[in-house]
């Protein structure tokens, strides 16, 4: 296992770089000039020069990425031009907020999706096995912030049941003190359940919104990957030795229909994590998405590469913990490896 985790490790180093290199040429590609940005419409050339030159959009290409991969080394990811702050420390302070919006959207579209990829798989024709079909079609053909966009106007400005879309507390509760940066557990820990009621009333629209987005891919494969093992010799073989139906199920088939499953997880967490930025300009979530996205309007590159460069790493992690537990299913997995 620790050969196949340095492995993974080993061949991610030049996605990185690939990622480094290709976010610093995208970034000066891009229309627009931060110098006359940040000088206004009245500014004269020689004010805009002169900014130029002070952020060092002067020098040669070459010179300004080896500047850039020199601090990238030390762990400097630069500093934002419309706010003044260390790139770093405004990701830091915003990811949990990220984070905690996109876990939950995926843990709910979990919670809905394989039991409804399970039910379908094992009662083919079904109503359940319509709903199903009906449930992923929606679910791909809804872009996410129509989605987010309906959900508040049904829930917020109709119905009056959701808070105002603005930001992760209602404007007259206090922030939990921070300890892991998850609003919701953090409330736990100082027993603080006005801040919890708080945070999770305003979790749940934009919540919703990624379970629907994420909800269709993991049923739909839930389904098919059920349905081939449904119909494999062993499974076969477990009904005919007199096995209960559930045993069957879940002791033989779904362990087994998993690993396509968990594929479809990794792939489903990655797609959450780019529709994660419309949903939170959606619901004025103050998360990494809506930070890359005001920085990308004011051609403020720092911030986006620094963006890019967190969702790249999260990229590698998140398929190293695939790979660790596709070895916990399937031993086999840990031997190719």
């Amino acid at each position: 296992m620790l050969a196949m985790i340095g492995k993974r490790l080993l061949f991610a180093i030049p996605s990185l770089i690939g990622v480094v290199i290709v976010t610093f040429l995208l970034t000066r590609a891009l229309p627009g000039d931060p110098a006359a940005y940040f000088a206004g419409p009245a500014a004269t050339k020689e004010a805009v020069d002169q900014i130029r030159k002070k952020l060092g959009f002067d020098k040669p290409l070459i010179e300004q990425f080896v500047r850039y991969t020199t601090d990238l080394a030390h762990g400097d990811l630069g500093s934002s031009l419309t706010t003044g702050q260390p790139v770093a420390a405004e990701l830091r302070s915003r990811l949990p907020a990220s984070a905690e919006l996109t876990l939950l959207g995926l843990v709910v579209s979990i919670v809905i999706a394989i039991p409804l990829g399970v039910l379908a798989a094992t009662r083919p024709g079904s109503w359940i096995d319509h709903l199903c079909r009906v449930t992923t079609t929606a679910g791909v053909s809804l872009p996410v912030f129509f989605t987010g966009l309906v959900l508040v106007y049904v829930f917020y400005f109709r119905l009056g049941w959701s808070p105002a879309p603005l930001g992760r507390l209602d404007v007259f509760t206090s922030a939990p003190p921070t300890v892991t940066g998850f609003y919701l557990i953090d409330a736990l820990i100082a027993r603080d359940f006005e801040a919890f009621r708080s945070a999770l009333s305003q979790l749940i629209l934009p919540a919703v919104t990624l379970a629907i987005f994420s909800l269709a891919p993991i049923a739909r494969m839930t389904r098919a990957s059920m349905l081939a093992v449904l119909a494999s010799d062993f499974v076969r073989t477990a009904r005919a030795s007199g096995l209960s139906p559930g045993k069957v199920i879940v002791t033989y088939a779904f362990r087994n229909a998993m690993l396509p499953v968990i594929t479809t997880l990794s792939m489903v967490f990655s797609f959450l994590l780019g529709a994660n930025v419309l949903v939170e300009k959606v619901f004025a979530w103050p998360g990494i998405g809506s930070y890359a996205v005001e920085a990308l309007i004011a051609s403020d590159f720092a911030p986006v590469q620094g963006f890019v460069l967190t969702m790249a790493v999260m990229y590698v992690l998140l398929n190293l913990m695939i790979d660790i537990l596709y070895g916990v299913i399937d031993p086999r997995v840990r031997l190719e490896g």
